[in-house]
């Protein structure tokens, strides 16, 4: 593990990220705008499924938002591989960067059983859903935000 966390740091693309006065904060930024659009979207839902904002149906609501968390994965993934190589050695046994990338598996996986088991087979007509839907978002908030945290905590 330690041989390739030094060959990702010694990459030509880590080097001229680090050598770079602005490439390294432009891709931070990147990042943060890609959160920003995932998390965003996702907490606003969450919101609505712990009973706010009950007049906007969550059908509606999910189509709206949803595709916004999506498509952020475009901007997050490449920003923060990119981001990790820059500093991959230090990050590879840093415990806060480790329970950062638990915490989005179990993001993952509470996103995953939401829509699949949930969201679709437990919506009615009057637009009601089960406890384990409210479960779901304070799940997801609580989950969120420590990510954000654990983020954060990466850069100090």
């Amino acid at each position: 593990m330690i041989e390739l966390l030094d060959w990702l740091e010694k990459t030509s693309w880590a080097i001229g990220i680090r050598q770079s006065l602005w490439l390294y904060p432009a891709l931070e930024i990147v990042h943060i705008l890609g959160i920003v659009m995932l998390v965003g979207p996702a907490f606003m839902f969450d919101l609505r499924l712990l009973g706010f904002s009950q007049n906007i149906p969550f059908a509606s609501l999910a189509e709206h938002l949803l595709p916004w968390s999506r498509r952020s994965l475009l901007l997050i993934i490449p920003s923060g591989l990119l981001l990790f190589i820059t500093n991959a050695n230090a990050l590879g046994v840093d415990p806060t960067f480790w329970t950062k990338m638990s915490l989005i598996v179990i993001a993952g996986i509470n996103v995953f059983v939401f829509h699949r088991f949930i969201f679709k087979s437990s919506l009615n007509p009057n637009g009601e859903l089960p406890f384990q839907a409210r479960i779901s978002a304070c799940i997801s908030i609580m989950v969120w935000v420590a990510v954000i945290a654990c983020g954060r905590l990466l850069a100090y």
